[in-house]
């Protein structure tokens, strides 16, 4: 007999809700789930939706980490610099002393 409940076998969910989604568990301590749970509830997200949140973060400063690094390597090579002002006229001059008069 073919079930006719909007729901499928996690209570509450629609069918076809989960279909898609692969869950993964991950046991951590007391400690580290409420600190996760709060820091969700704080932003107005589910713990899933906060984690999914950081690692795209991390992905982007470690993605920005690597861009930094390949940046500060070509600067520094020599002739690099002198052929970037020779190109685009240099940088322009700062419009604003960083210094504060006491």
């Amino acid at each position: 007999m073919p079930d006719d409940s909007p729901f499928g076998s996690q209570v509450g969910m629609p069918h076809g809700i989960l279909e898609d989604m692969a869950d993964t568990s991950v046991k951590v301590d007391t400690d580290t789930r409420d600190t996760l749970q709060s820091l969700a509830a704080a932003e107005g997200l589910t713990v899933k939706a906060y984690l999914a949140k950081v690692a795209d973060e991390k992905e982007q400063e470690r993605a920005l980490g690597t861009a930094t690094a390949a940046f500060r390597r070509v600067i520094a090579e020599p002739g690099i610099m002198d052929a970037f002002d020779a190109e685009f006229g240099g940088l322009p001059p700062a419009a604003h002393s960083t210094s504060q008069a006491a």
